[in-house]
């Protein structure tokens, strides 16, 4: 029953936890040939790097064809469910294990196109190791470097 106790507590844990607040959203990340705020920029996930809750949904959406989105080996955390999508068709995942989630476009990861989703929840760090020392080719190496650098600047590598 809904009274105006209960409604008080629930608004307030709400605001105390935004997270559950906001529980199973629903992400988008697009798939460019080149980067539209960035001309620049090409073979590009946008954006590259994702923060969401455990049990959210992402969807990779190819804007250009041509591209998949994969999780990378031995990029994902302990009991995660790897996920390979088909060419020119987006893909939906929805992590469950906290951790960080290196993912790449299987024609064109040697180009740099790779990002992160970063769940949270216990253990979020638990394997940033191990993903860090995940061997990278061609341009991955130095896109990773970035994003790497980018989450750490900007706070997202906190538990």
């Amino acid at each position: 029953m809904i009274n105006r106790r209960n409604f008080i507590v629930g608004a307030g844990a709400c605001l105390a936890y935004p997270h559950i607040a906001q529980a199973n959203q629903e992400h988008r990340i697009a798939m460019y040939n080149v980067d539209p705020q960035d001309p620049s920029r090409r073979m590009v996930f946008t954006p590259r790097i994702l923060k969401l809750a455990p049990g959210d949904t992402v969807t990779f959406i190819p804007e250009n064809r041509g591209h998949n989105s994969q999780s990378t080996k031995g990029m994902i955390p302990e009991g995660a469910e790897p996920w390979k999508g088909a060419f020119g068709k987006p893909v939906s995942v929805t992590p469950t294990v906290p951790g960080l989630y290196g993912y790449d476009c299987m024609p064109h990861r040697s180009m740099g196109m790779v990002g992160l989703l970063i769940v949270e929840g216990p253990g979020m760090l638990d394997n940033l190791s191990s993903a860090k020392s995940v061997r990278q080719i061609g341009r991955a190496k130095s896109a990773w470097e970035e994003i790497w650098a980018e989450a750490e600047q900007s706070g997202l590598l906190t538990a």
